[in-house]
C-alpha cells in the first residue's frame, strides 16, 4: 500500500471519529453534580433494599489507532476531560497502564493522548490503559482513576504464507479425474474478522492441465485422465494464495507442489527374443548355470516382478528356471547330469508373467509371455565308466596265490571308445594282497590270506584311458574272507584253581569253556575229554556238560599237598567243522588246606602267589625293576663323590711340563700314609726321611745294576739321547721314594741336544724364577723377542 493511499484512509478515520457520537474525542464528562451525595437511590432491590448508584466521574468509548501510520507527526488518538476541568490549569491529567510513557503520552494539562511510534496490529491488537484527574497542587485524584482500551485497527498489510514449502505429494498414474493429491494450506497475519484482508483464495498458476485447485479450501485434484508414469513420472505444481477474497489490490504468495506419479501394474512383460540357444559342457556340474534369459516391463518395483516357469521341455527334471530378484532375469540351471553320447539337443518352452494386475487393466492384452530355449549340449572327453558303483567279492581263506575271485569292467563312454586299463589304488593296498589283470579287469590275489586277520579288504580299482592317462576313474570293490576251519579251540582263559585236601571224589572243582577264532555258520560246538595219556593215571576227570563247557571233576578221596603240591591236568578240546581241529590245553590244580566248608585256608607258597594275582613272569619284572633303581642310586652316589674330589692341581703357578694321573683309591679308611698328596702340590716341602709305601725301599733292596749297553753309532740311530734321557728318568723316578703310585701316569718332555734353547722342561728348572737371567733369550732372534719381552724385564712394578 503506498503512502497517499494510507494518508487518506487516516483522513476518512478521522472525520468518522468527529461526526460520530460514539467515537467523540471527548471521551470523559460530568454525569452528577458536586453538591448531591455520594451516592443516589434509584429502586429497591427484591427484599426491599434501597438500591444505590456510586457516583461515576468518567464515561468513555473505546479508542482507536490504525497502524502502520507512516507520518512525521505523533499520531492523535483521542482526548481525556474531567467534569472538573475549568480549564484554569488547576487540573492534572496522569495516564498509567501498557505502554503509558513510551508509546502513548498524555498532555497533561489538556488530555490529548498521542502515539509516539508506528504500531503494528499483528504484533499488538489492543492496549489497557488507566487514567485519572488530580489536583495539580494538593496532588489529590478528582476522579477515581479508571480503565480504558487503544485499539489498534488492522491494514491490509501482511501477505497469505503457506506452511510448506514445497509441497511433496503423490498419486497414482492412471487415476481418474478429480482424484485428491493434496491440500496445502496458506494462512494470513491479518484481522479476519474485519473486513477481507485475511479471506484467501488459492488458484493454480502452473500445473495445467494436469491438475487443479480448489479456491477455497486448496485441495489440488487430478484434472487429466490417464496420466502415464511410462510417459511423464514428475510434474511441478505452482499455487497461489491471495487475500482480500480475490480481489483487486489484495496481497498474494505462491508455493510449489512436487508431484510424482506413483506406478501401478499396467504394463505387461515381454521377451526381448523369441527364441534363445545355449550351449553347454555335459561335464557340468548339476546347480551350473546354462544360460540366462530376460523379459523387459516397463513398470518399477514390486509391478515388475517376474516369475518364470518351464511349461514345455523334450527332456523333463532335466533343467529347471528361477528369478533372479536383484536383475529380474531368468536363470536356467541344470537339475539332471548330461550325456551327449545320448541326447545332444534339448528344446525348452518357458514363460514369464507378473502379479497379477487391478482389474480395469485386464483389457491392455494378457499380462504373460513366452519364449523357446535351445540348448546343445557339447562333446567332453569323459573318464572311463564302470558298470557298477561298487563291487563285492568273496574268497575261501585257504586259497592259492593268483587266485582270481572276480572281475571289474569300465568301458569309454566317448564315440571313440578307447582302451581301457586297470590298477589297484596301491593306498587301499598297501600290503598288496590283491593286484587286477591290466586289460580285463580280474582281480586275483597275491598272497594267503587269514579271515582271522582281516575278515574284510576295501581296495579300490581304478581305470584309465589308453589314449587320454589323465581320464581316470575309481570304483570300491569290497572283498569278503571266507571262513576256513583253520583253527584249534583253546580255552577261554588261563584257569588256575585249587583242591582241597579234604575233597571228596567226583567233587566238582572248576568250569572251563573254550573259545575258536573261526565262526562256523551254525556256532561252535566244542567236545572236551581227558588226554589219553592221562587217562590210566589221572586223579581228575573232564566231563563234557554238551553246551561248551566242561566240569573238571576229583577221581578219589583226600590230597596230600605235602606228597604232590600241583597237578597238570591235560584236557583236549575238539570243535565240531570239517576238517576237525583239536587242542591240549593243560589246567593247573593246587593242593590246599581249606575248611569244613571248602574254603581255601592254607596253601603254598606259589599257590598263594597264584591266588593273589602274581605270576612267576610278574615277579621276575619286579625285581628287575628293583635292581635297576638300585643300579642308578649307586651311579649316582658314585658320580656326587667323584664331583667332590679336590683337584691335583691347585696353583696356577704350580705347573710342570709333566702330566700326573692319579686314580689310586688307597687301602681304605686305616690307610693314612699309602700316598702323600701334597708332595704333588709342593715339591720344596718333600720329607726326606719319607719312604715310599707301595714299593720296597732301595736300602732294603738295592736296585740291580743291569749292564747299559754302548750307544749305537750317530749313523745309524740319531735317537739315542732322547732313549738315555727316558732311561735315566724312568730310574730315577722308580728309586724316587716321593713319586706318584705306580699305577701313575708320568710323562717328560725333551727337545733333544740340538736345540740352542736346550731342553725348557721344568724338570731341571730351579724352583723360583727369580734365579733366571732371561736376557739371553734376545740373542735369539726376532722369534724369541716377544718370550724375551716377558721374561727379561725388569719386575719393579709387581713391587
Amino acid at each position: 500500500m503506498d503512502r497517499r493511499r494510507l494518508c487518506a484512509l487516516m483522513m476518512l478515520w478521522a472525520v468518522v471519529q468527529l461526526s460520530c457520537p460514539g467515537y467523540s474525542l471527548r471521551a470523559l464528562r460530568r454525569t452528577t453534580g458536586g453538591r448531591r451525595g455520594p451516592t443516589g437511590l434509584t429502586g429497591q432491590d427484591a427484599n426491599g433494599v434501597p438500591l444505590r448508584r456510586s457516583k461515576r466521574g468518567w464515561m468513555w468509548n473505546q479508542f482507536f489507532l490504525l497502524e502502520e501510520y507512516t507520518g512525521t507527526d505523533m499520531q492523535y488518538v483521542g482526548k481525556l476531560h474531567s467534569d472538573s476541568d475549568r480549564e484554569d490549569g488547576s487540573v492534572r491529567y496522569v495516564l498509567t497502564g501498557e505502554g503509558a510513557g513510551t508509546l502513548f503520552k498524555i498532555d497533561e494539562k489538556s488530555g490529548d493522548i498521542h502515539a509516539t511510534k508506528r504500531l503494528d496490529r499483528e504484533e499488538k491488537a489492543f492496549y489497557i490503559l488507566h487514567a485519572k484527574a488530580v489536583n495539580r497542587l494538593t496532588n489529590e485524584a478528582l476522579e477515581g482513576e479508571s480503565e480504558f482500551i487503544i485499539k489498534i485497527h488492522d491494514i491490509n498489510d501482511n501477505e497469505p504464507r503457506f506452511t510448506k514449502d514445497p509441497y511433496i505429494a503423490q498419486v497414482a498414474e492412471m487415476s481418474d479425474v478429480g482424484t485428491s493429491v493434496i491440500q496445502v494450506t496458506a494462512t494470513d497475519a491479518d484481522d479476519a474478522t474485519y473486513g477481507n484482508s485475511a479471506k484467501v483464495v488459492y488458484s493454480i498458476l502452473e500445473g495445467q492441465p494436469y491438475f487443479s485447485v480448489d479456491p477455497e479450501t486448496g485441495l489440488v485434484k487430478t484434472a487429466l485422465p490417464g496420466m502415464d508414469r511410462e510417459v511423464k513420472q514428475d510434474y511441478q505444481v505452482v499455487i497461489q494464495a491471495k487475500d482480500m477474497a480475490g480481489q483487486m489490490g489484495g496481497l498474494s504468495g505462491t508455493t510449489t507442489v512436487s508431484i510424482t506419479l506413483s506406478d501401478v501394474n499396467d504394463n505387461p512383460p515381454r521377451f526381448s527374443k523369441t527364441l534363445y540357444e545355449f550351449r553347454v559342457p555335459e561335464s557340468n556340474e548339476l546347480g551350473s548355470t546354462v544360460g540366462v534369459i530376460h523379459a523387459m516391463d516397463a513398470d518399477i518395483g514390486q509391478n515388475a516382478e517376474m516369475n518364470y516357469k518351464i511349461i514345455g521341455s523334450d527332456g523333463p527334471g532335466v533343467f529347471d528356471v528361477f528369478a533372479n530378484r536383484s536383475t529380474q532375469e531368468g536363470v536356467i540351471v541344470l537339475r539332471k547330469p548330461l550325456d551327449y553320447e545320448k541326447k545332444r539337443q534339448y528344446s525348452l518352452r518357458i514363460q514369464v508373467e507378473n502379479p497379477p494386475p487391478i482389474s480395469r487393466f485386464y483389457s491392455m492384452g494378457p499380462f504373460r509371455d513366452e519364449a523357446s530355449v535351445k540348448v546343445v549340449v557339447e562333446d567332453v572327453d569323459e573318464p572311463p565308466v564302470f558298470e557298477r558303483p561298487s563291487y563285492i567279492m568273496e574268497v575261501r581263506e585257504d586259497a592259492a596265490r593268483n587266485t582270481i575271485i572276480g572281475s571289474v569292467s569300465a568301458s569309454d563312454p566317448d564315440d571313440k571308445h578307447s582302451l581301457v586299463r586297470y590298477t589297484i589304488d596301491r593306498r587301499t593296498d598297501m600290503d598288496r594282497v590283491f593286484n587286477v589283470h591290466a586289460g580285463n579287469g580280474s582281480v586275483f590275489i597275491l598272497r594267503e590270506l587269514d579271515r582271522e586277520e582281516n575278515a574284510w579288504h576295501n581296495i579300490s580299482v581304478i581305470a584309465t584311458e589308453f589314449n587320454n592317462p589323465r581320464q581316470i576313474s575309481r570304483v570300491p570293490v569290497y572283498i569278503r574272507v571266507l571262513d576256513v576251519n583253520d583253527n584249534a579251540p583253546t580255552f577261554a582263559t588261563n584257569y588256575e584253581t585249587f583242591v582241597c585236601e579234604n575233597a571228596k571224589a567226583n567233587q566238582r572243582i572248576q568250569i572251563v569253556s573254550a573259545t575258536d577264532p573261526d565262526e562256523p555258520l551254525g556256532g561252535h560246538r566244542f567236545i572236551f575229554s581227558l588226554a589219553p595219556e592221562a587217562v590210566g593215571k589221572a586223579n581228575f576227570s573232564v566231563r563234557d556238560n554238551k553246551d561248551n563247557t566242561a566240569w573238571i571233576l576229583t577221581r578219589r578221596n583226600s590230597y596230600n599237598s605235602l606228597q604232590k603240591s600241583v597237578y597238570h591236568v591235560p584236557v583236549v578240546i575238539m570243535d565240531g567243522e570239517f576238517p576237525v581241529q583239536s587242542s591240549t590245553n593243560t589246567l593247573t590244580i593246587r593242593v590246599c588246606t581249606c575248611d569244613r566248608e571248602g574254603n581255601m585256608k592254607l596253601c603254598n607258597p606259589e599257590a598263594l602267589t597264584a591266588r593273589a594275582g602274581l605270576s612267576t613272569g610278574a615277579l621276575v619284572a619286579i625285581l628287575l625293576c628293583v635292581v635297576i633303581l638300585l643300579m642308578i642310586v649307586v651311579l649316582f652316589a658314585a658320580l656326587r663323590r667323584q664331583r667332590k674330589k679336590e683337584p691335583l692341581i691347585i696353583s696356577k703357578e704350580d705347573v710342570r711340563d709333566n702330566v700326573v694321573s692319579y686314580n689310586d683309591e688307597g687301602g681304605g679308611e686305616e690307610d693314612t700314609q699309602a700316598f702323600d698328596i701334597g708332595t704333588l702340590r709342593n715339591p720344596e716341602a718333600i720329607e726326606e726321611s719319607k719312604q715310599r709305601r707301595d714299593i720296597i725301599p732301595e736300602t732294603f733292596y738295592p736296585p740291580v745294576r743291569r749292564p747299559v749297553a754302548p750307544p749305537p753309532p750317530p749313523s745309524r740311530d740319531n735317537n739315542g739321547d732322547v732313549r738315555d734321557f727316558i732311561n735315566q728318568r724312568l730310574q730315577d723316578n722308580d728309586s724316587d721314594p716321593t713319586a706318584p703310585p705306580y699305577d701313575s701316569l708320568a710323562t717328560y718332555a725333551y727337545e733333544g741336544n740340538g736345540s740352542v734353547a736346550e731342553s725348557l722342561s721344568s724338570l731341571e728348572s730351579v724352583t723360583t724364577e727369580g734365579d733366571q737371567d732371561y736376557n739371553y733369550l734376545s740373542e735369539w732372534g726376532p722369534r724369541f723377542k716377544k718370550l724375551a719381552d716377558m721374561y727379561g724385564g725388569d719386575d719393579d712394578s709387581d713391587s
